[in-house]
């Protein structure tokens, strides 16, 4: 199986970016299938994975989006650390279409997910304070830097549950909660990808304003796409030089999540859950 320690994620309407060498990756999961196979290769002389989030076509919406197979896909190629691209709604008058937005905070407002690898015989609880890395957060502004891309570092991201859109009293709502950025799919990765121990950071694209902009007409899949479109040329430049900046090796703290989150007795631990999460747990029940 083809190796790789930068992870991409493309949302809608990134579905590849430029790999040099590049190659079909099938990964099998306990979880099930990945939303695709991984496409792998080179990206500025980097081994990297990359995984359309949605399936090339965009043939899934979030609530079936397979995220325990997806991270745990990553994790199985040797993936430490993932760049998450996402089209996002704006729940503030200063995140405009076509922005780039990096948020350090989740809320979750999903309903029908699951968000954890533990359980059936093992218990963990990580510490999820800080969801994002802030090695990765700095790496990404510094990118952006080079290549004179302006991008907006903080805020907090509403993981709705989606495939609606929101109604105005929602996006009202969480404008009154000072929400600054809605999405369906980041934090289950985020929390997933704590579990996994891979560092993670979110790039949100912005192409609308929900619904909440009275001067603006309410988010439609037809604009969706057209600022998309302009997006994913945007989003590949950065994502480009942000591999190109970014070490292949790290040591971070998110890559020791675990070390004291595993709650169970190591002689309680069945063999089915050791053999399950073999790829995440197994260097603390050797």
């Amino acid at each position: 199986m083809d190796q790789a320690q930068i992870g991409i994620i493309g949302g809608s309407g990134l579905y590849e970016i430029p790999l040099e060498n590049r190659r079909e990756t099938e990964v099998e999961t306990p979880f099930g299938s990945p939303s695709d196979s991984f496409l792998t290769g080179q990206l500025q002389g980097k081994n990297v994975a990359f995984l359309a989030r949605h399936g090339r076509g965009h043939r899934l919406i979030p609530s079936e989006l397979n995220f325990r197979a997806n991270l745990y896909a990553f994790k199985k190629l040797g993936v430490s650390q993932i760049l998450s691209a996402s089209a996002v709604g704006s729940l503030r008058l200063e995140h405009k279409p076509m922005d780039f937005v990096l948020p350090e905070q989740f809320l979750d407002r999903t309903s029908k997910r699951i968000s954890t690898f533990f359980g059936d015989g093992i218990a963990a609880h990580i510490s999820f304070a800080d969801p994002v890395c802030h090695r990765l957060l700095e790496t990404v502004e510094q990118a952006s830097s080079n290549i004179q891309f302006p991008i907006k570092r903080g805020g907090t991201y509403v993981c709705m549950e989606g495939p609606a859109f929101s109604t105005r009293a929602e996006s009202h709502l969480y404008r009154s909660w000072g929400m600054d950025l809605i999405g369906m799919t980041n934090l289950q990765e985020a929390k997933l990808a704590r579990e996994a121990e891979i560092c993670y950071v979110t790039l949100a694209m912005v192409t609308d304003y929900d619904c909440w902009h009275e001067e603006e007409e309410a988010v439609t899949v037809e604009r969706l796409i057209e600022y998309l479109n302009k997006n994913s040329e945007n989003a590949q430049r950065l994502l480009t030089e942000v591999v190109r900046v970014l070490p292949e090796q790290s040591d971070c703290p998110c890559q020791h999540a675990l070390e004291s989150a595993i709650i169970t007795d190591p002689k309680a631990i069945p063999q089915s859950a050791r053999e399950r999460l073999d790829a995440i747990i197994g260097r603390y029940l050797d």
